[in-house]
Formats: structure tokens, C-alpha cells, sequence
């Protein structure tokens, strides 16, 4: 590791990485969310009905749970410089044909291919742990996602402003061709800026792709059953494309889609066998094994916090709107406080995690989050709206940092498999969001706020199985050697 002092200041060695994947990540989740503020120009120019809104912003999620286990494995093996340029690169090439649409269908097909864009969050992740001692590491992971998730609040501030000045029926397109531009040039910048390790340091790679290396037979049969709830979030999307959801698929075409993911599921299966296959062999040495319990329980709070972000996200300025009789300007603004937080609150939980331990920080954040999650179910119109917007901002401090606090853990539990453990962690986030949202439409916004609560309940219990990340990581060298990386 790099022993150069933490200056955010600096643009030099491993801050000069920082800075840079806050950058290319905030570029992703501007263009990953560039559709939403533009709504109201984007129906009126191509005549769009609310179902029609409606399934484009289901296809603008539904790759991003694969896309992230996948991603994540390409970066475990090929490095996250060439994965994160060439997502950004490849990703470029839907935003534009998004922009140039013209009929539904191929917004249709370019929302479905930018989910893929989604998971450029997870490649940040082990670039930053390759560079960044144990005892900033949660400094510098909150930084990287709360820095780089501000590309959807940057959005919403700036492409319609930019639709204005660019003038005219199409302002719009060039407004989110803008973002794919951006994409593609940050792809170059990334590329000729940037190394996987800082020099002399090796780069830990699987020793096989297609599956999550586990160490244990216990463990193989765990992450099979943590891989079911992402197949089942899928099998929910489709059920909102079938004829009882938004109507947009057949429902011979949606029993298809079912068929696919379990036949999915089942090969999925069958690979992280052949990946593990050798453990019901010969048990893996001790100095080798790591807990996949660690895994699943990161999992779950990751559930509970970016997922409920993305969906508190999504009904916050109609329920200020609905609540205390507000345009949906002003909603709007008040609702984007939540989101603003993230500049502050996800540093700030990866710091406080690096000063005062993993686990302890993750269980005070996790009863904040329920206690917050069960203020906001008690709002209503009696409540002033000052001490409303209050309630929602520390609500979502918690949130926030409660996401900075998992990413600080994450690198520490299997060096060469980081991508692949941020990517299953990743997606559970947007697990998280499928669940919410699908609650959020059968019940009303109390009981809403009081099913996140009782979730963040559940993380915290799951919490007390956690160990505290310590000691060493052993990781073995291409030429056999072993070497011993710090983690206390």
C-alpha cells in the first residue's frame, strides 16, 4: 500500500485514484438516471402514457442485479481499469440511441441496456481497496459512493436547465446526449490515468471465473440460497411487464421469462459448483478460509439501506406533495435533501467505521435506520414541515452512512474476490429497491416506512452473527508465494 498522507486535496498517487473513480462513478449514475428529470418532455414529445413512464423506469433496473454479479466478477479477474472504461465506453452507446429515439419500443430496448450501466459502482470499489490501507479504507469507499451517487441529484439539478438552453422540442436529446458523451470521453480519461495497484503491489485474481470461490461445504449450500432472493426480484420484474402488472409482455412471453430464470438459476447453480467443486475434495486450509456468513450479512443491511434509498428515492416528492399540499416544485426540492445527504453521510459512516470498528458502527447505524425509518411512518399533515424535512434528513444520515459503513467492511473479507462480493452485495441493494417499491404500491406510505423499519430490525439481529473484520487476508502469489494483507 501507498503510505502517503489522506489529503483530499491532492491529486497525486492514490488520491489522483480516488478522485478519479468518484468521478467515472458519478458519470455512471448520471446517465443511469438522466431519463427522470426530463419526464414531463420526454411524454409530451413522443405521446407517452403513464404505463408506458412507468415500465421505462422498471427496464432502467432490471439488468442492473445480474449486471452487478457480473461486473464484478470481470473485475476480480481482468482489473478494474479496463472493466470500469470499457462499461463506460460500451454504456454510451444506448444513452445516445436513448436520445435519438423515436418510438417506444427503442426507448424500450435502450432503458433495458442502460441498466447495465448501474454497475459501474461495484469496479470503484476494488480499484479504491487496492489502494487504500485498512485504517482509511472506509474513508475512502464512503467517499467514492457518496461522492459518485451524487450523479443522480447532479442529474435532476442540471439536464433540465440544459434542455432550456439547448432550446426546442429536441433540448432534451441533447441534454442526455450530453451525459453519453461525457461517458464515452471519461472512458479515455480513466484508461490513461489510472493502474490496478499502485507499483510493486500485486493484483489478486480468482483463480476461476463463472462463480463466488467459497471455503467451506456449509458455505456452498448458504450461498446458494443468498443467490435465490435476486431471481425472485427478477421474477417480480417481469410480473410488473405481465398483463396483471403494466401490460407490456404477453403472458406467454412473461411464462417464458419464468422458465428462463429458473432454467438460470439452476445453471447459475451448476457453475459456482464447478468453481467449488474441489472443497468437497479436500477441505481448504484454515489460513486460506474465509466466512461467507460475513457476506450474507452485508447482504441483507445492504438490502435495507441502499435499497430503501432508491425507493424512498423514487416516492418522496409525491408523498410531501400529497401530504402537505406542495407543488410538486417544491416536493421536489425538499425530497432532494434526502439525496444530497449522500455528501456528507456515506463518507461519514466509512470514517466512523475506520475510527471505532466495523461491527460496532454497523449495529448503532442499523438501530438509527429503524428508528428513523419508523419516524417518518408517524408523519402526517399535522406535523410542521420544518420538523418533516428534519425527520427525513437524519433518517437518511443513517441510511446513508449505514451504506459508507458496508463498503468499508467489504474489502477486507477476500482481497481477490472484493469485485465479486461487492457485485453480490451490490445487487441486494436493488433487490432491496424491487421489494420496497413492489410494497410501496399495495400498501399505503406509513405501513411502507414501518416495513423498512422491521427490515432494518432484521439487519441488526443478522448483525450479532458478524465478526469483526481482523487480523490478515492470505492471498498466493502467481509465482506461489504468500503474502499477508492487513486488515486490522
Amino acid at each position: 500500500m501507498v503510505a502517503e498522507k489522506f489529503n483530499l486535496a491532492s491529486f497525486t498517487g492514490k488520491m489522483k485514484i480516488l478522485h478519479l473513480s468518484w468521478m467515472a462513478f458519478f458519470i455512471t449514475f448520471m446517465v443511469w438516471f438522466n431519463m427522470a428529470p426530463l419526464k414531463e418532455v420526454i411524454v409530451n414529445d413522443l405521446g407517452l402514457t403513464d404505463a408506458h413512464w412507468k415500465t421505462l423506469l422498471i427496464l432502467n433496473v432490471a439488468l442492473t442485479i445480474p449486471a452487478r454479479v457480473l461486473i464484478g466478477a470481470l473485475t476480480d479477474k481482468y482489473g478494474p481499469k479496463i472493466v470500469y472504461s470499457s462499461l463506460l465506453a460500451i454504456c454510451s452507446i444506448p444513452c445516445f440511441t436513448f436520445a435519438l429515439a423515436d418510438s417506444f419500443m427503442q426507448m424500450v430496448i435502450s432503458r433495458f441496456a442502460l441498466g447495465f450501466i448501474g454497475a459501474g459502482f461495484v469496479i470503484g470499489i476494488r480499484m479504491v481497496s487496492e489502494w487504500f490501507p485498512a485504517k482509511e479504507l472506509g474513508t475512502a469507499e464512503g467517499i467514492y459512493g457518496g461522492w459518485g451517487n451524487f450523479g443522480s441529484a447532479a442529474a435532476a439539478f442540471t439536464l433540465p436547465t440544459l434542455a432550456v438552453l439547448f432550446g426546442g422540442e429536441n433540448g432534451w436529446r441533447y441534454a442526455i446526449g450530453l451525459t453519453g458523451l461525457m461517458s464515452l470521453l471519461f472512458s479515455i480519461v480513466y484508461y490513461k490515468n489510472v493502474t490496478d495497484t499502485p507499483k510493486g503491489s500485486t493484483y489478486f485474481s480468482p483463480k476461476k471465473l463463472g462463480g463466488l470461490e467459497v471455503t467451506s461445504k456449509g458455505d456452498f449450500y448458504f450461498l446458494l440460497i443468498m443467490k435465490l432472493p435476486m431471481y425472485l426480484a427478477l421474477a417480480l420484474l417481469n410480473w410488473k411487464l405481465s398483463p396483471d402488472g403494466v401490460d407490456m409482455l404477453s403472458t406467454q412471453v412473461v411464462n417464458l421469462i419464468y422458465l428462463g430464470l429458473v432454467a438460470l438459476f439452476f445453471y447459475d447453480c451448476f457453475g459456482a459448483y464447478k468453481v467449488n467443486k474441489t472443497i468437497f475434495v479436500e477441505p481448504v486450509p484454515e489460513v486460506h478460509r474465509y466466512s461467507f456468513k460475513q457476506v450474507a450479512v452485508l447482504n441483507i443491511l445492504y438490502f435495507a439501506t441502499f435499497g430503501s434509498e432508491l425507493a424512498v428515492i423514487s416516492m418522496l416528492p409525491a408523498f410531501f406533495s400529497e401530504t402537505f399540499d406542495l407543488s410538486m416544485a417544491v416536493a421536489g426540492l425538499l425530497a432532494g435533501l434526502y439525496a444530497f445527504m449522500n455528501l456528507m453521510s456515506r463518507p461519514g459512516g466509512g470514517y466512523i467505521s475506520d475510527r471505532y470498528g466495523r461491527k460496532k458502527t454497523l449495529l448503532i447505524l442499523t438501530a438509527g435506520l429503524a428508528i428513523g425509518y419508523f419516524c417518518l411512518s408517524q408523519i402526517n399533515a399535522s406535523w410542521p414541515i420544518w420538523v418533516a424535512v428534519l425527520a427525513v434528513m437524519a433518517c437518511s444520515f443513517f441510511v446513508q452512512s449505514g451504506e459508507g459503513a458496508v463498503f468499508a467492511v467489504v474489502p477486507l473479507i477476500k482481497r481477490r474476490l472484493t469485485g465479486q462480493i461487492a457485485g453480490m452485495t451490490g445487487a441486494y441493494g436493488n433487490v432491496g429497491a424491487v421489494t420496497y417499491l413492489t410494497v410501496y404500491s399495495i400498501v399505503d406510505t406509513s405501513t411502507f416506512f414501518m416495513v423498512i423499519a422491521g427490515t432494518a430490525i432484521l439487519g441488526f439481529v443478522a448483525l450479532l452473527f458478524m465478526q469483526e473484520p481482523s487480523g490478515t487476508i492470505t492471498e498466493i502469489k502467481e509465482d506461489g508465494s504468500v503474502e499477508l494483507i492487513n486488515v486490522g
